[in-house]
C-alpha cells in the first residue's frame, strides 16, 4: 500500500471556488517529489489535504492506511508535517527554543526523546546559537529555518515544504539540500511545492506537474522539462541553463550547472 494515495480527489471551497478536480496519485515511502505549477494549478490545496488542514469534498485521501475525512488534523500531525510558506503564520513562541520544543511536547514524546528531537533538528538546521533568540529577532531567511526545524522535531514520516526556496540565498539553498539529503537517508518522504526549477532538478528525482486544476504527469525532470507541449499547458518555465543551452544552439538536454560544464570539458 502507497503511504499517500490520492483516490478521484477534487476540493470545493465554501464559496463554490473548485481548487482541485479528480486528482488521482500515489506516493511510496522515501520519495522525493516536487509539485509544480503555476498559481492557482491546486498546488497548495493538495498537500493541505495530506495533513487534514482541508478535506476532500470528493473522493477519498489516504495517508498511512487513514481516511482523512475520519481523523482531525491534529490526529494526522502525527504523520505529516506542514511547513508553511510563510514562517510567520507558523511562529507562536518567543525563543527558537520553545518553538521548536512545542510540536514534541504536544505529542506526548518523554524528554529524552523530545531533548534529542531538538538538537538534532537544530544541528541539521543550523540553529544551535540561536536557540536562546526570538524567532522575530532573525532574518525571514532564518525563521523559515526555525519552522523546518520545529516540524523535523516532530518526527512525522512525511515532510511538506511549501516553497522551501524563497527568500533563501545561496548559502541557506545548500543548508536545505543538506537537510533533505539528510531526511532521505532516514527514510522520510519529501514533498516540496516550489516555483524554483533549478531546485527542481538538481534535488528531485520526480516531479508533479499541476495545470488547470488537475494533475497532468508525474515523470523525471528531465522527461517533464524537454515536453515542449506539456511546458506550454502547464506555463512552466525550464531552468535557465537549458534556456541558455538553447540560446546557444547546442543541440543536447541539459538541465544542470554541472552538465553544461561537463559538457564543455568534453568539446
Amino acid at each position: 500500500m502507497a503511504l499517500i494515495e490520492f483516490k478521484n480527489v477534487s476540493f470545493q471551497y465554501p464559496n463554490g471556488f473548485s481548487a482541485v478536480e479528480h486528482v488521482d496519485f500515489q506516493i511510496e515511502q522515501g520519495e522525493s517529489i516536487a509539485i509544480v505549477g503555476q498559481n492557482g494549478a491546486g498546488k497548495t490545496t493538495t498537500v493541505k489535504m495530506m495533513n487534514g488542514l482541508l478535506k476532500p469534498t470528493q473522493g477519498s485521501v489516504i495517508i498511512d492506511g487513514m481516511d482523512t475525512k475520519d481523523f482531525t488534523a491534529a490526529q494526522l500531525s502525527r504523520k505529516t508535517g506542514y511547513v508553511f510558506q510563510n514562517p510567520d503564520d507558523q511562529i507562536f513562541h518567543n525563543t527558537v527554543e520553545a518553538e521548536i520544543r512545542f510540536g514534541p511536547e504536544v505529542l506526548g514524546f518523554d524528554q529524552k526523546k523530545t531533548d534529542s528531537l531538538v538538537k538534532f533538528a537544530a544541528e541539521i538546521t543550523g540553529l544551535e546559537s540561536d536557540l536562546d533568540e526570538n524567532p522575530y529577532n532573525l532574518p525571514l531567511s532564518i525563521r523559515k529555518f526555525v519552522t523546518i526545524a520545529s516540524v523535523i522535531a516532530m518526527d512525522v514520516d512525511i515532510f511538506v515544504l511549501d516553497e522551501p526556496t524563497a527568500g533563501q540565498d545561496q548559502y541557506g539553498i545548500q543548508t536545505l539540500e543538506k537537510i533533505l539529503n539528510i531526511l532521505r537517508e532516514k527514510g522520510k518522504t519529501i514533498i516540496t511545492i516550489t516555483h524554483d526549477m533549478e531546485y527542481v532538478v538538481n534535488n528531485f528525482q520526480k516531479v508533479m506537474v499541476m495545470a488547470h486544476k488537475n494533475l497532468l504527469c508525474v515523470d523525471h525532470p528531465r522527461k517533464v522539462f524537454t515536453q515542449d507541449d506539456l511546458l506550454k499547458e502547464s506555463m512552466l518555465i525550464p531552468p535557465y541553463i537549458s534556456l541558455l543551452v538553447k540560446d546557444l544552439g547546442i543541440n543536447k538536454e541539459i538541465l544542470t550547472q554541472e552538465e553544461f560544464i561537463e559538457y564543455y570539458l568534453k568539446q
